[in-house]
C-alpha cells in the first residue's frame, strides 16, 4: 500500500555538490513524524534549484519501494 512521508529539506548548493562528486550516495532526513529517513540522492534531481533543495516535500513509498519525491505547495504545508 502506497503512502507518503512528509519531509522538510534544506540542502544548500555546497552540500549538494558533495553528492554529485560521489562523496555521499544517500540523503538522511528527519520526517515530520519524527522518523529518520534515508533515500538515494538521485531522487532530488527533479527538485534541485540553483539555491539547492529547500521546502516541504512528500516522499512517496510503497512498502520498501521508493516511488518519488514531490514538492508540497506552500498553501498545503500546514497538514
Amino acid at each position: 500500500m502506497a503512502h507518503t512521508i512528509l519531509l522538510d529539506l534544506s540542502i544548500g548548493p555546497d552540500e549538494l555538490a558533495r553528492f554529485y562528486r560521489g562523496e555521499a550516495r544517500s540523503v538522511v532526513a528527519r520526517a515530520r513524524d519524527g522518523r529518520w529517513i534515508r533515500f538515494p540522492v538521485h531522487v532530488l534531481r527533479r527538485v534541485v534549484t540553483r539555491a539547492g533543495v529547500h521546502g516541504t516535500f512528500e516522499l512517496q513509498v510503497d512498502g520498501a519501494r521508493l516511488i518519488g519525491l514531490q514538492p508540497v505547495p506552500k498553501y498545503a504545508r500546514g497538514r
